[in-house]
């Protein structure tokens, strides 16, 4: 089973606010899931994000491949732990 982990789309119409979550690869976007471990809201400015950094990292270690987005989110949190 190849584990993807990228963004549930949620909320109106423009007004996007999206779940991090972890999903089997094959699934639809917004379907079934294993784990929520954030949340990123694309219409705030500045810590526009949360995220379980400890469960991100146990997932990728586990061989799970982040999305684009999300990858560049698991290197803010990164980031923003290590400041």
């Amino acid at each position: 089973m190849a584990v993807a982990i990228r963004l549930k789309r949620e909320g109106a119409k423009n007004s996007p606010y999206y779940k991090i979550v972890v999903a089997d690869q094959r699934k639809p976007r917004d379907g079934k899931f294993i784990e929520i471990i954030g949340t990123y809201d694309p219409k705030k400015k500045d810590e526009n994000f949360t995220l379980q950094l400890d469960r991100a990292e146990y997932w990728v270690g586990v061989g799970a491949r982040p999305s684009q987005t999300v990858g560049s989110i698991i290197t803010k949190a990164r980031k923003k732990t290590a400041a």
